[in-house]
């Protein structure tokens, strides 16, 4: 199993030099985390889960949009409420938030590393309403 760095966990994202500090690996075991979170965050409703999935333009991004979706579906597998995957492909980051609201999503994740240079990557995390979920809390999720 691939180390993660604890350092790519900030105050309001997860992001890293790709690949070797961020990379299709680490994404994985995020977005599979994710899943769970969510699902344990709506298990109430009884009801399917919807994330809003998308990417920025950076060359990495499609590759770790294709590792978020696969976690995702990952994740289906593992316990008895569902995710609904809504793939929206490339989009700015306030696209991402409007969708995550106008789809009334119970959470989205992106793959960007915001304003960064070229060579980073990483994860934007939102809940309902696309309120922000910070690297630290989602840290603390993960066993590094």
């Amino acid at each position: 199993m691939y180390l993660m760095d604890r350092k790519i966990f900030k105050a309001n994202d997860i992001r890293g030099k790709y690949p070797g500090e961020i990379n299709e690996e680490i994404v994985s075991k995020i977005s599979e985390t994710m899943g769970g979170y969510f699902r344990l965050k709506n298990k109430k409703s009884g009801r399917q889960v919807k994330i809003a999935v998308c990417h920025d333009a950076r060359l990495s991004s499609p590759s770790l949009y294709k590792v978020i979706t696969n976690g995702l579906k990952h994740s289906n597998v593992l316990k008895n409420i569902r995710i609904e995957i809504i793939g929206a492909g490339i989009a700015t980051t306030p696209m991402f938030y409007f969708l995550v609201n106008k789809l009334k999503a119970d959470g989205g994740i992106m793959a960007t590393a915001s304003h960064n240079p070229k060579e980073y990557n990483g994860l934007k995390i939102v809940g309902k309403k696309a309120m922000p979920i910070s690297g630290k809390e989602i840290e603390k999720l993960l066993i590094l």
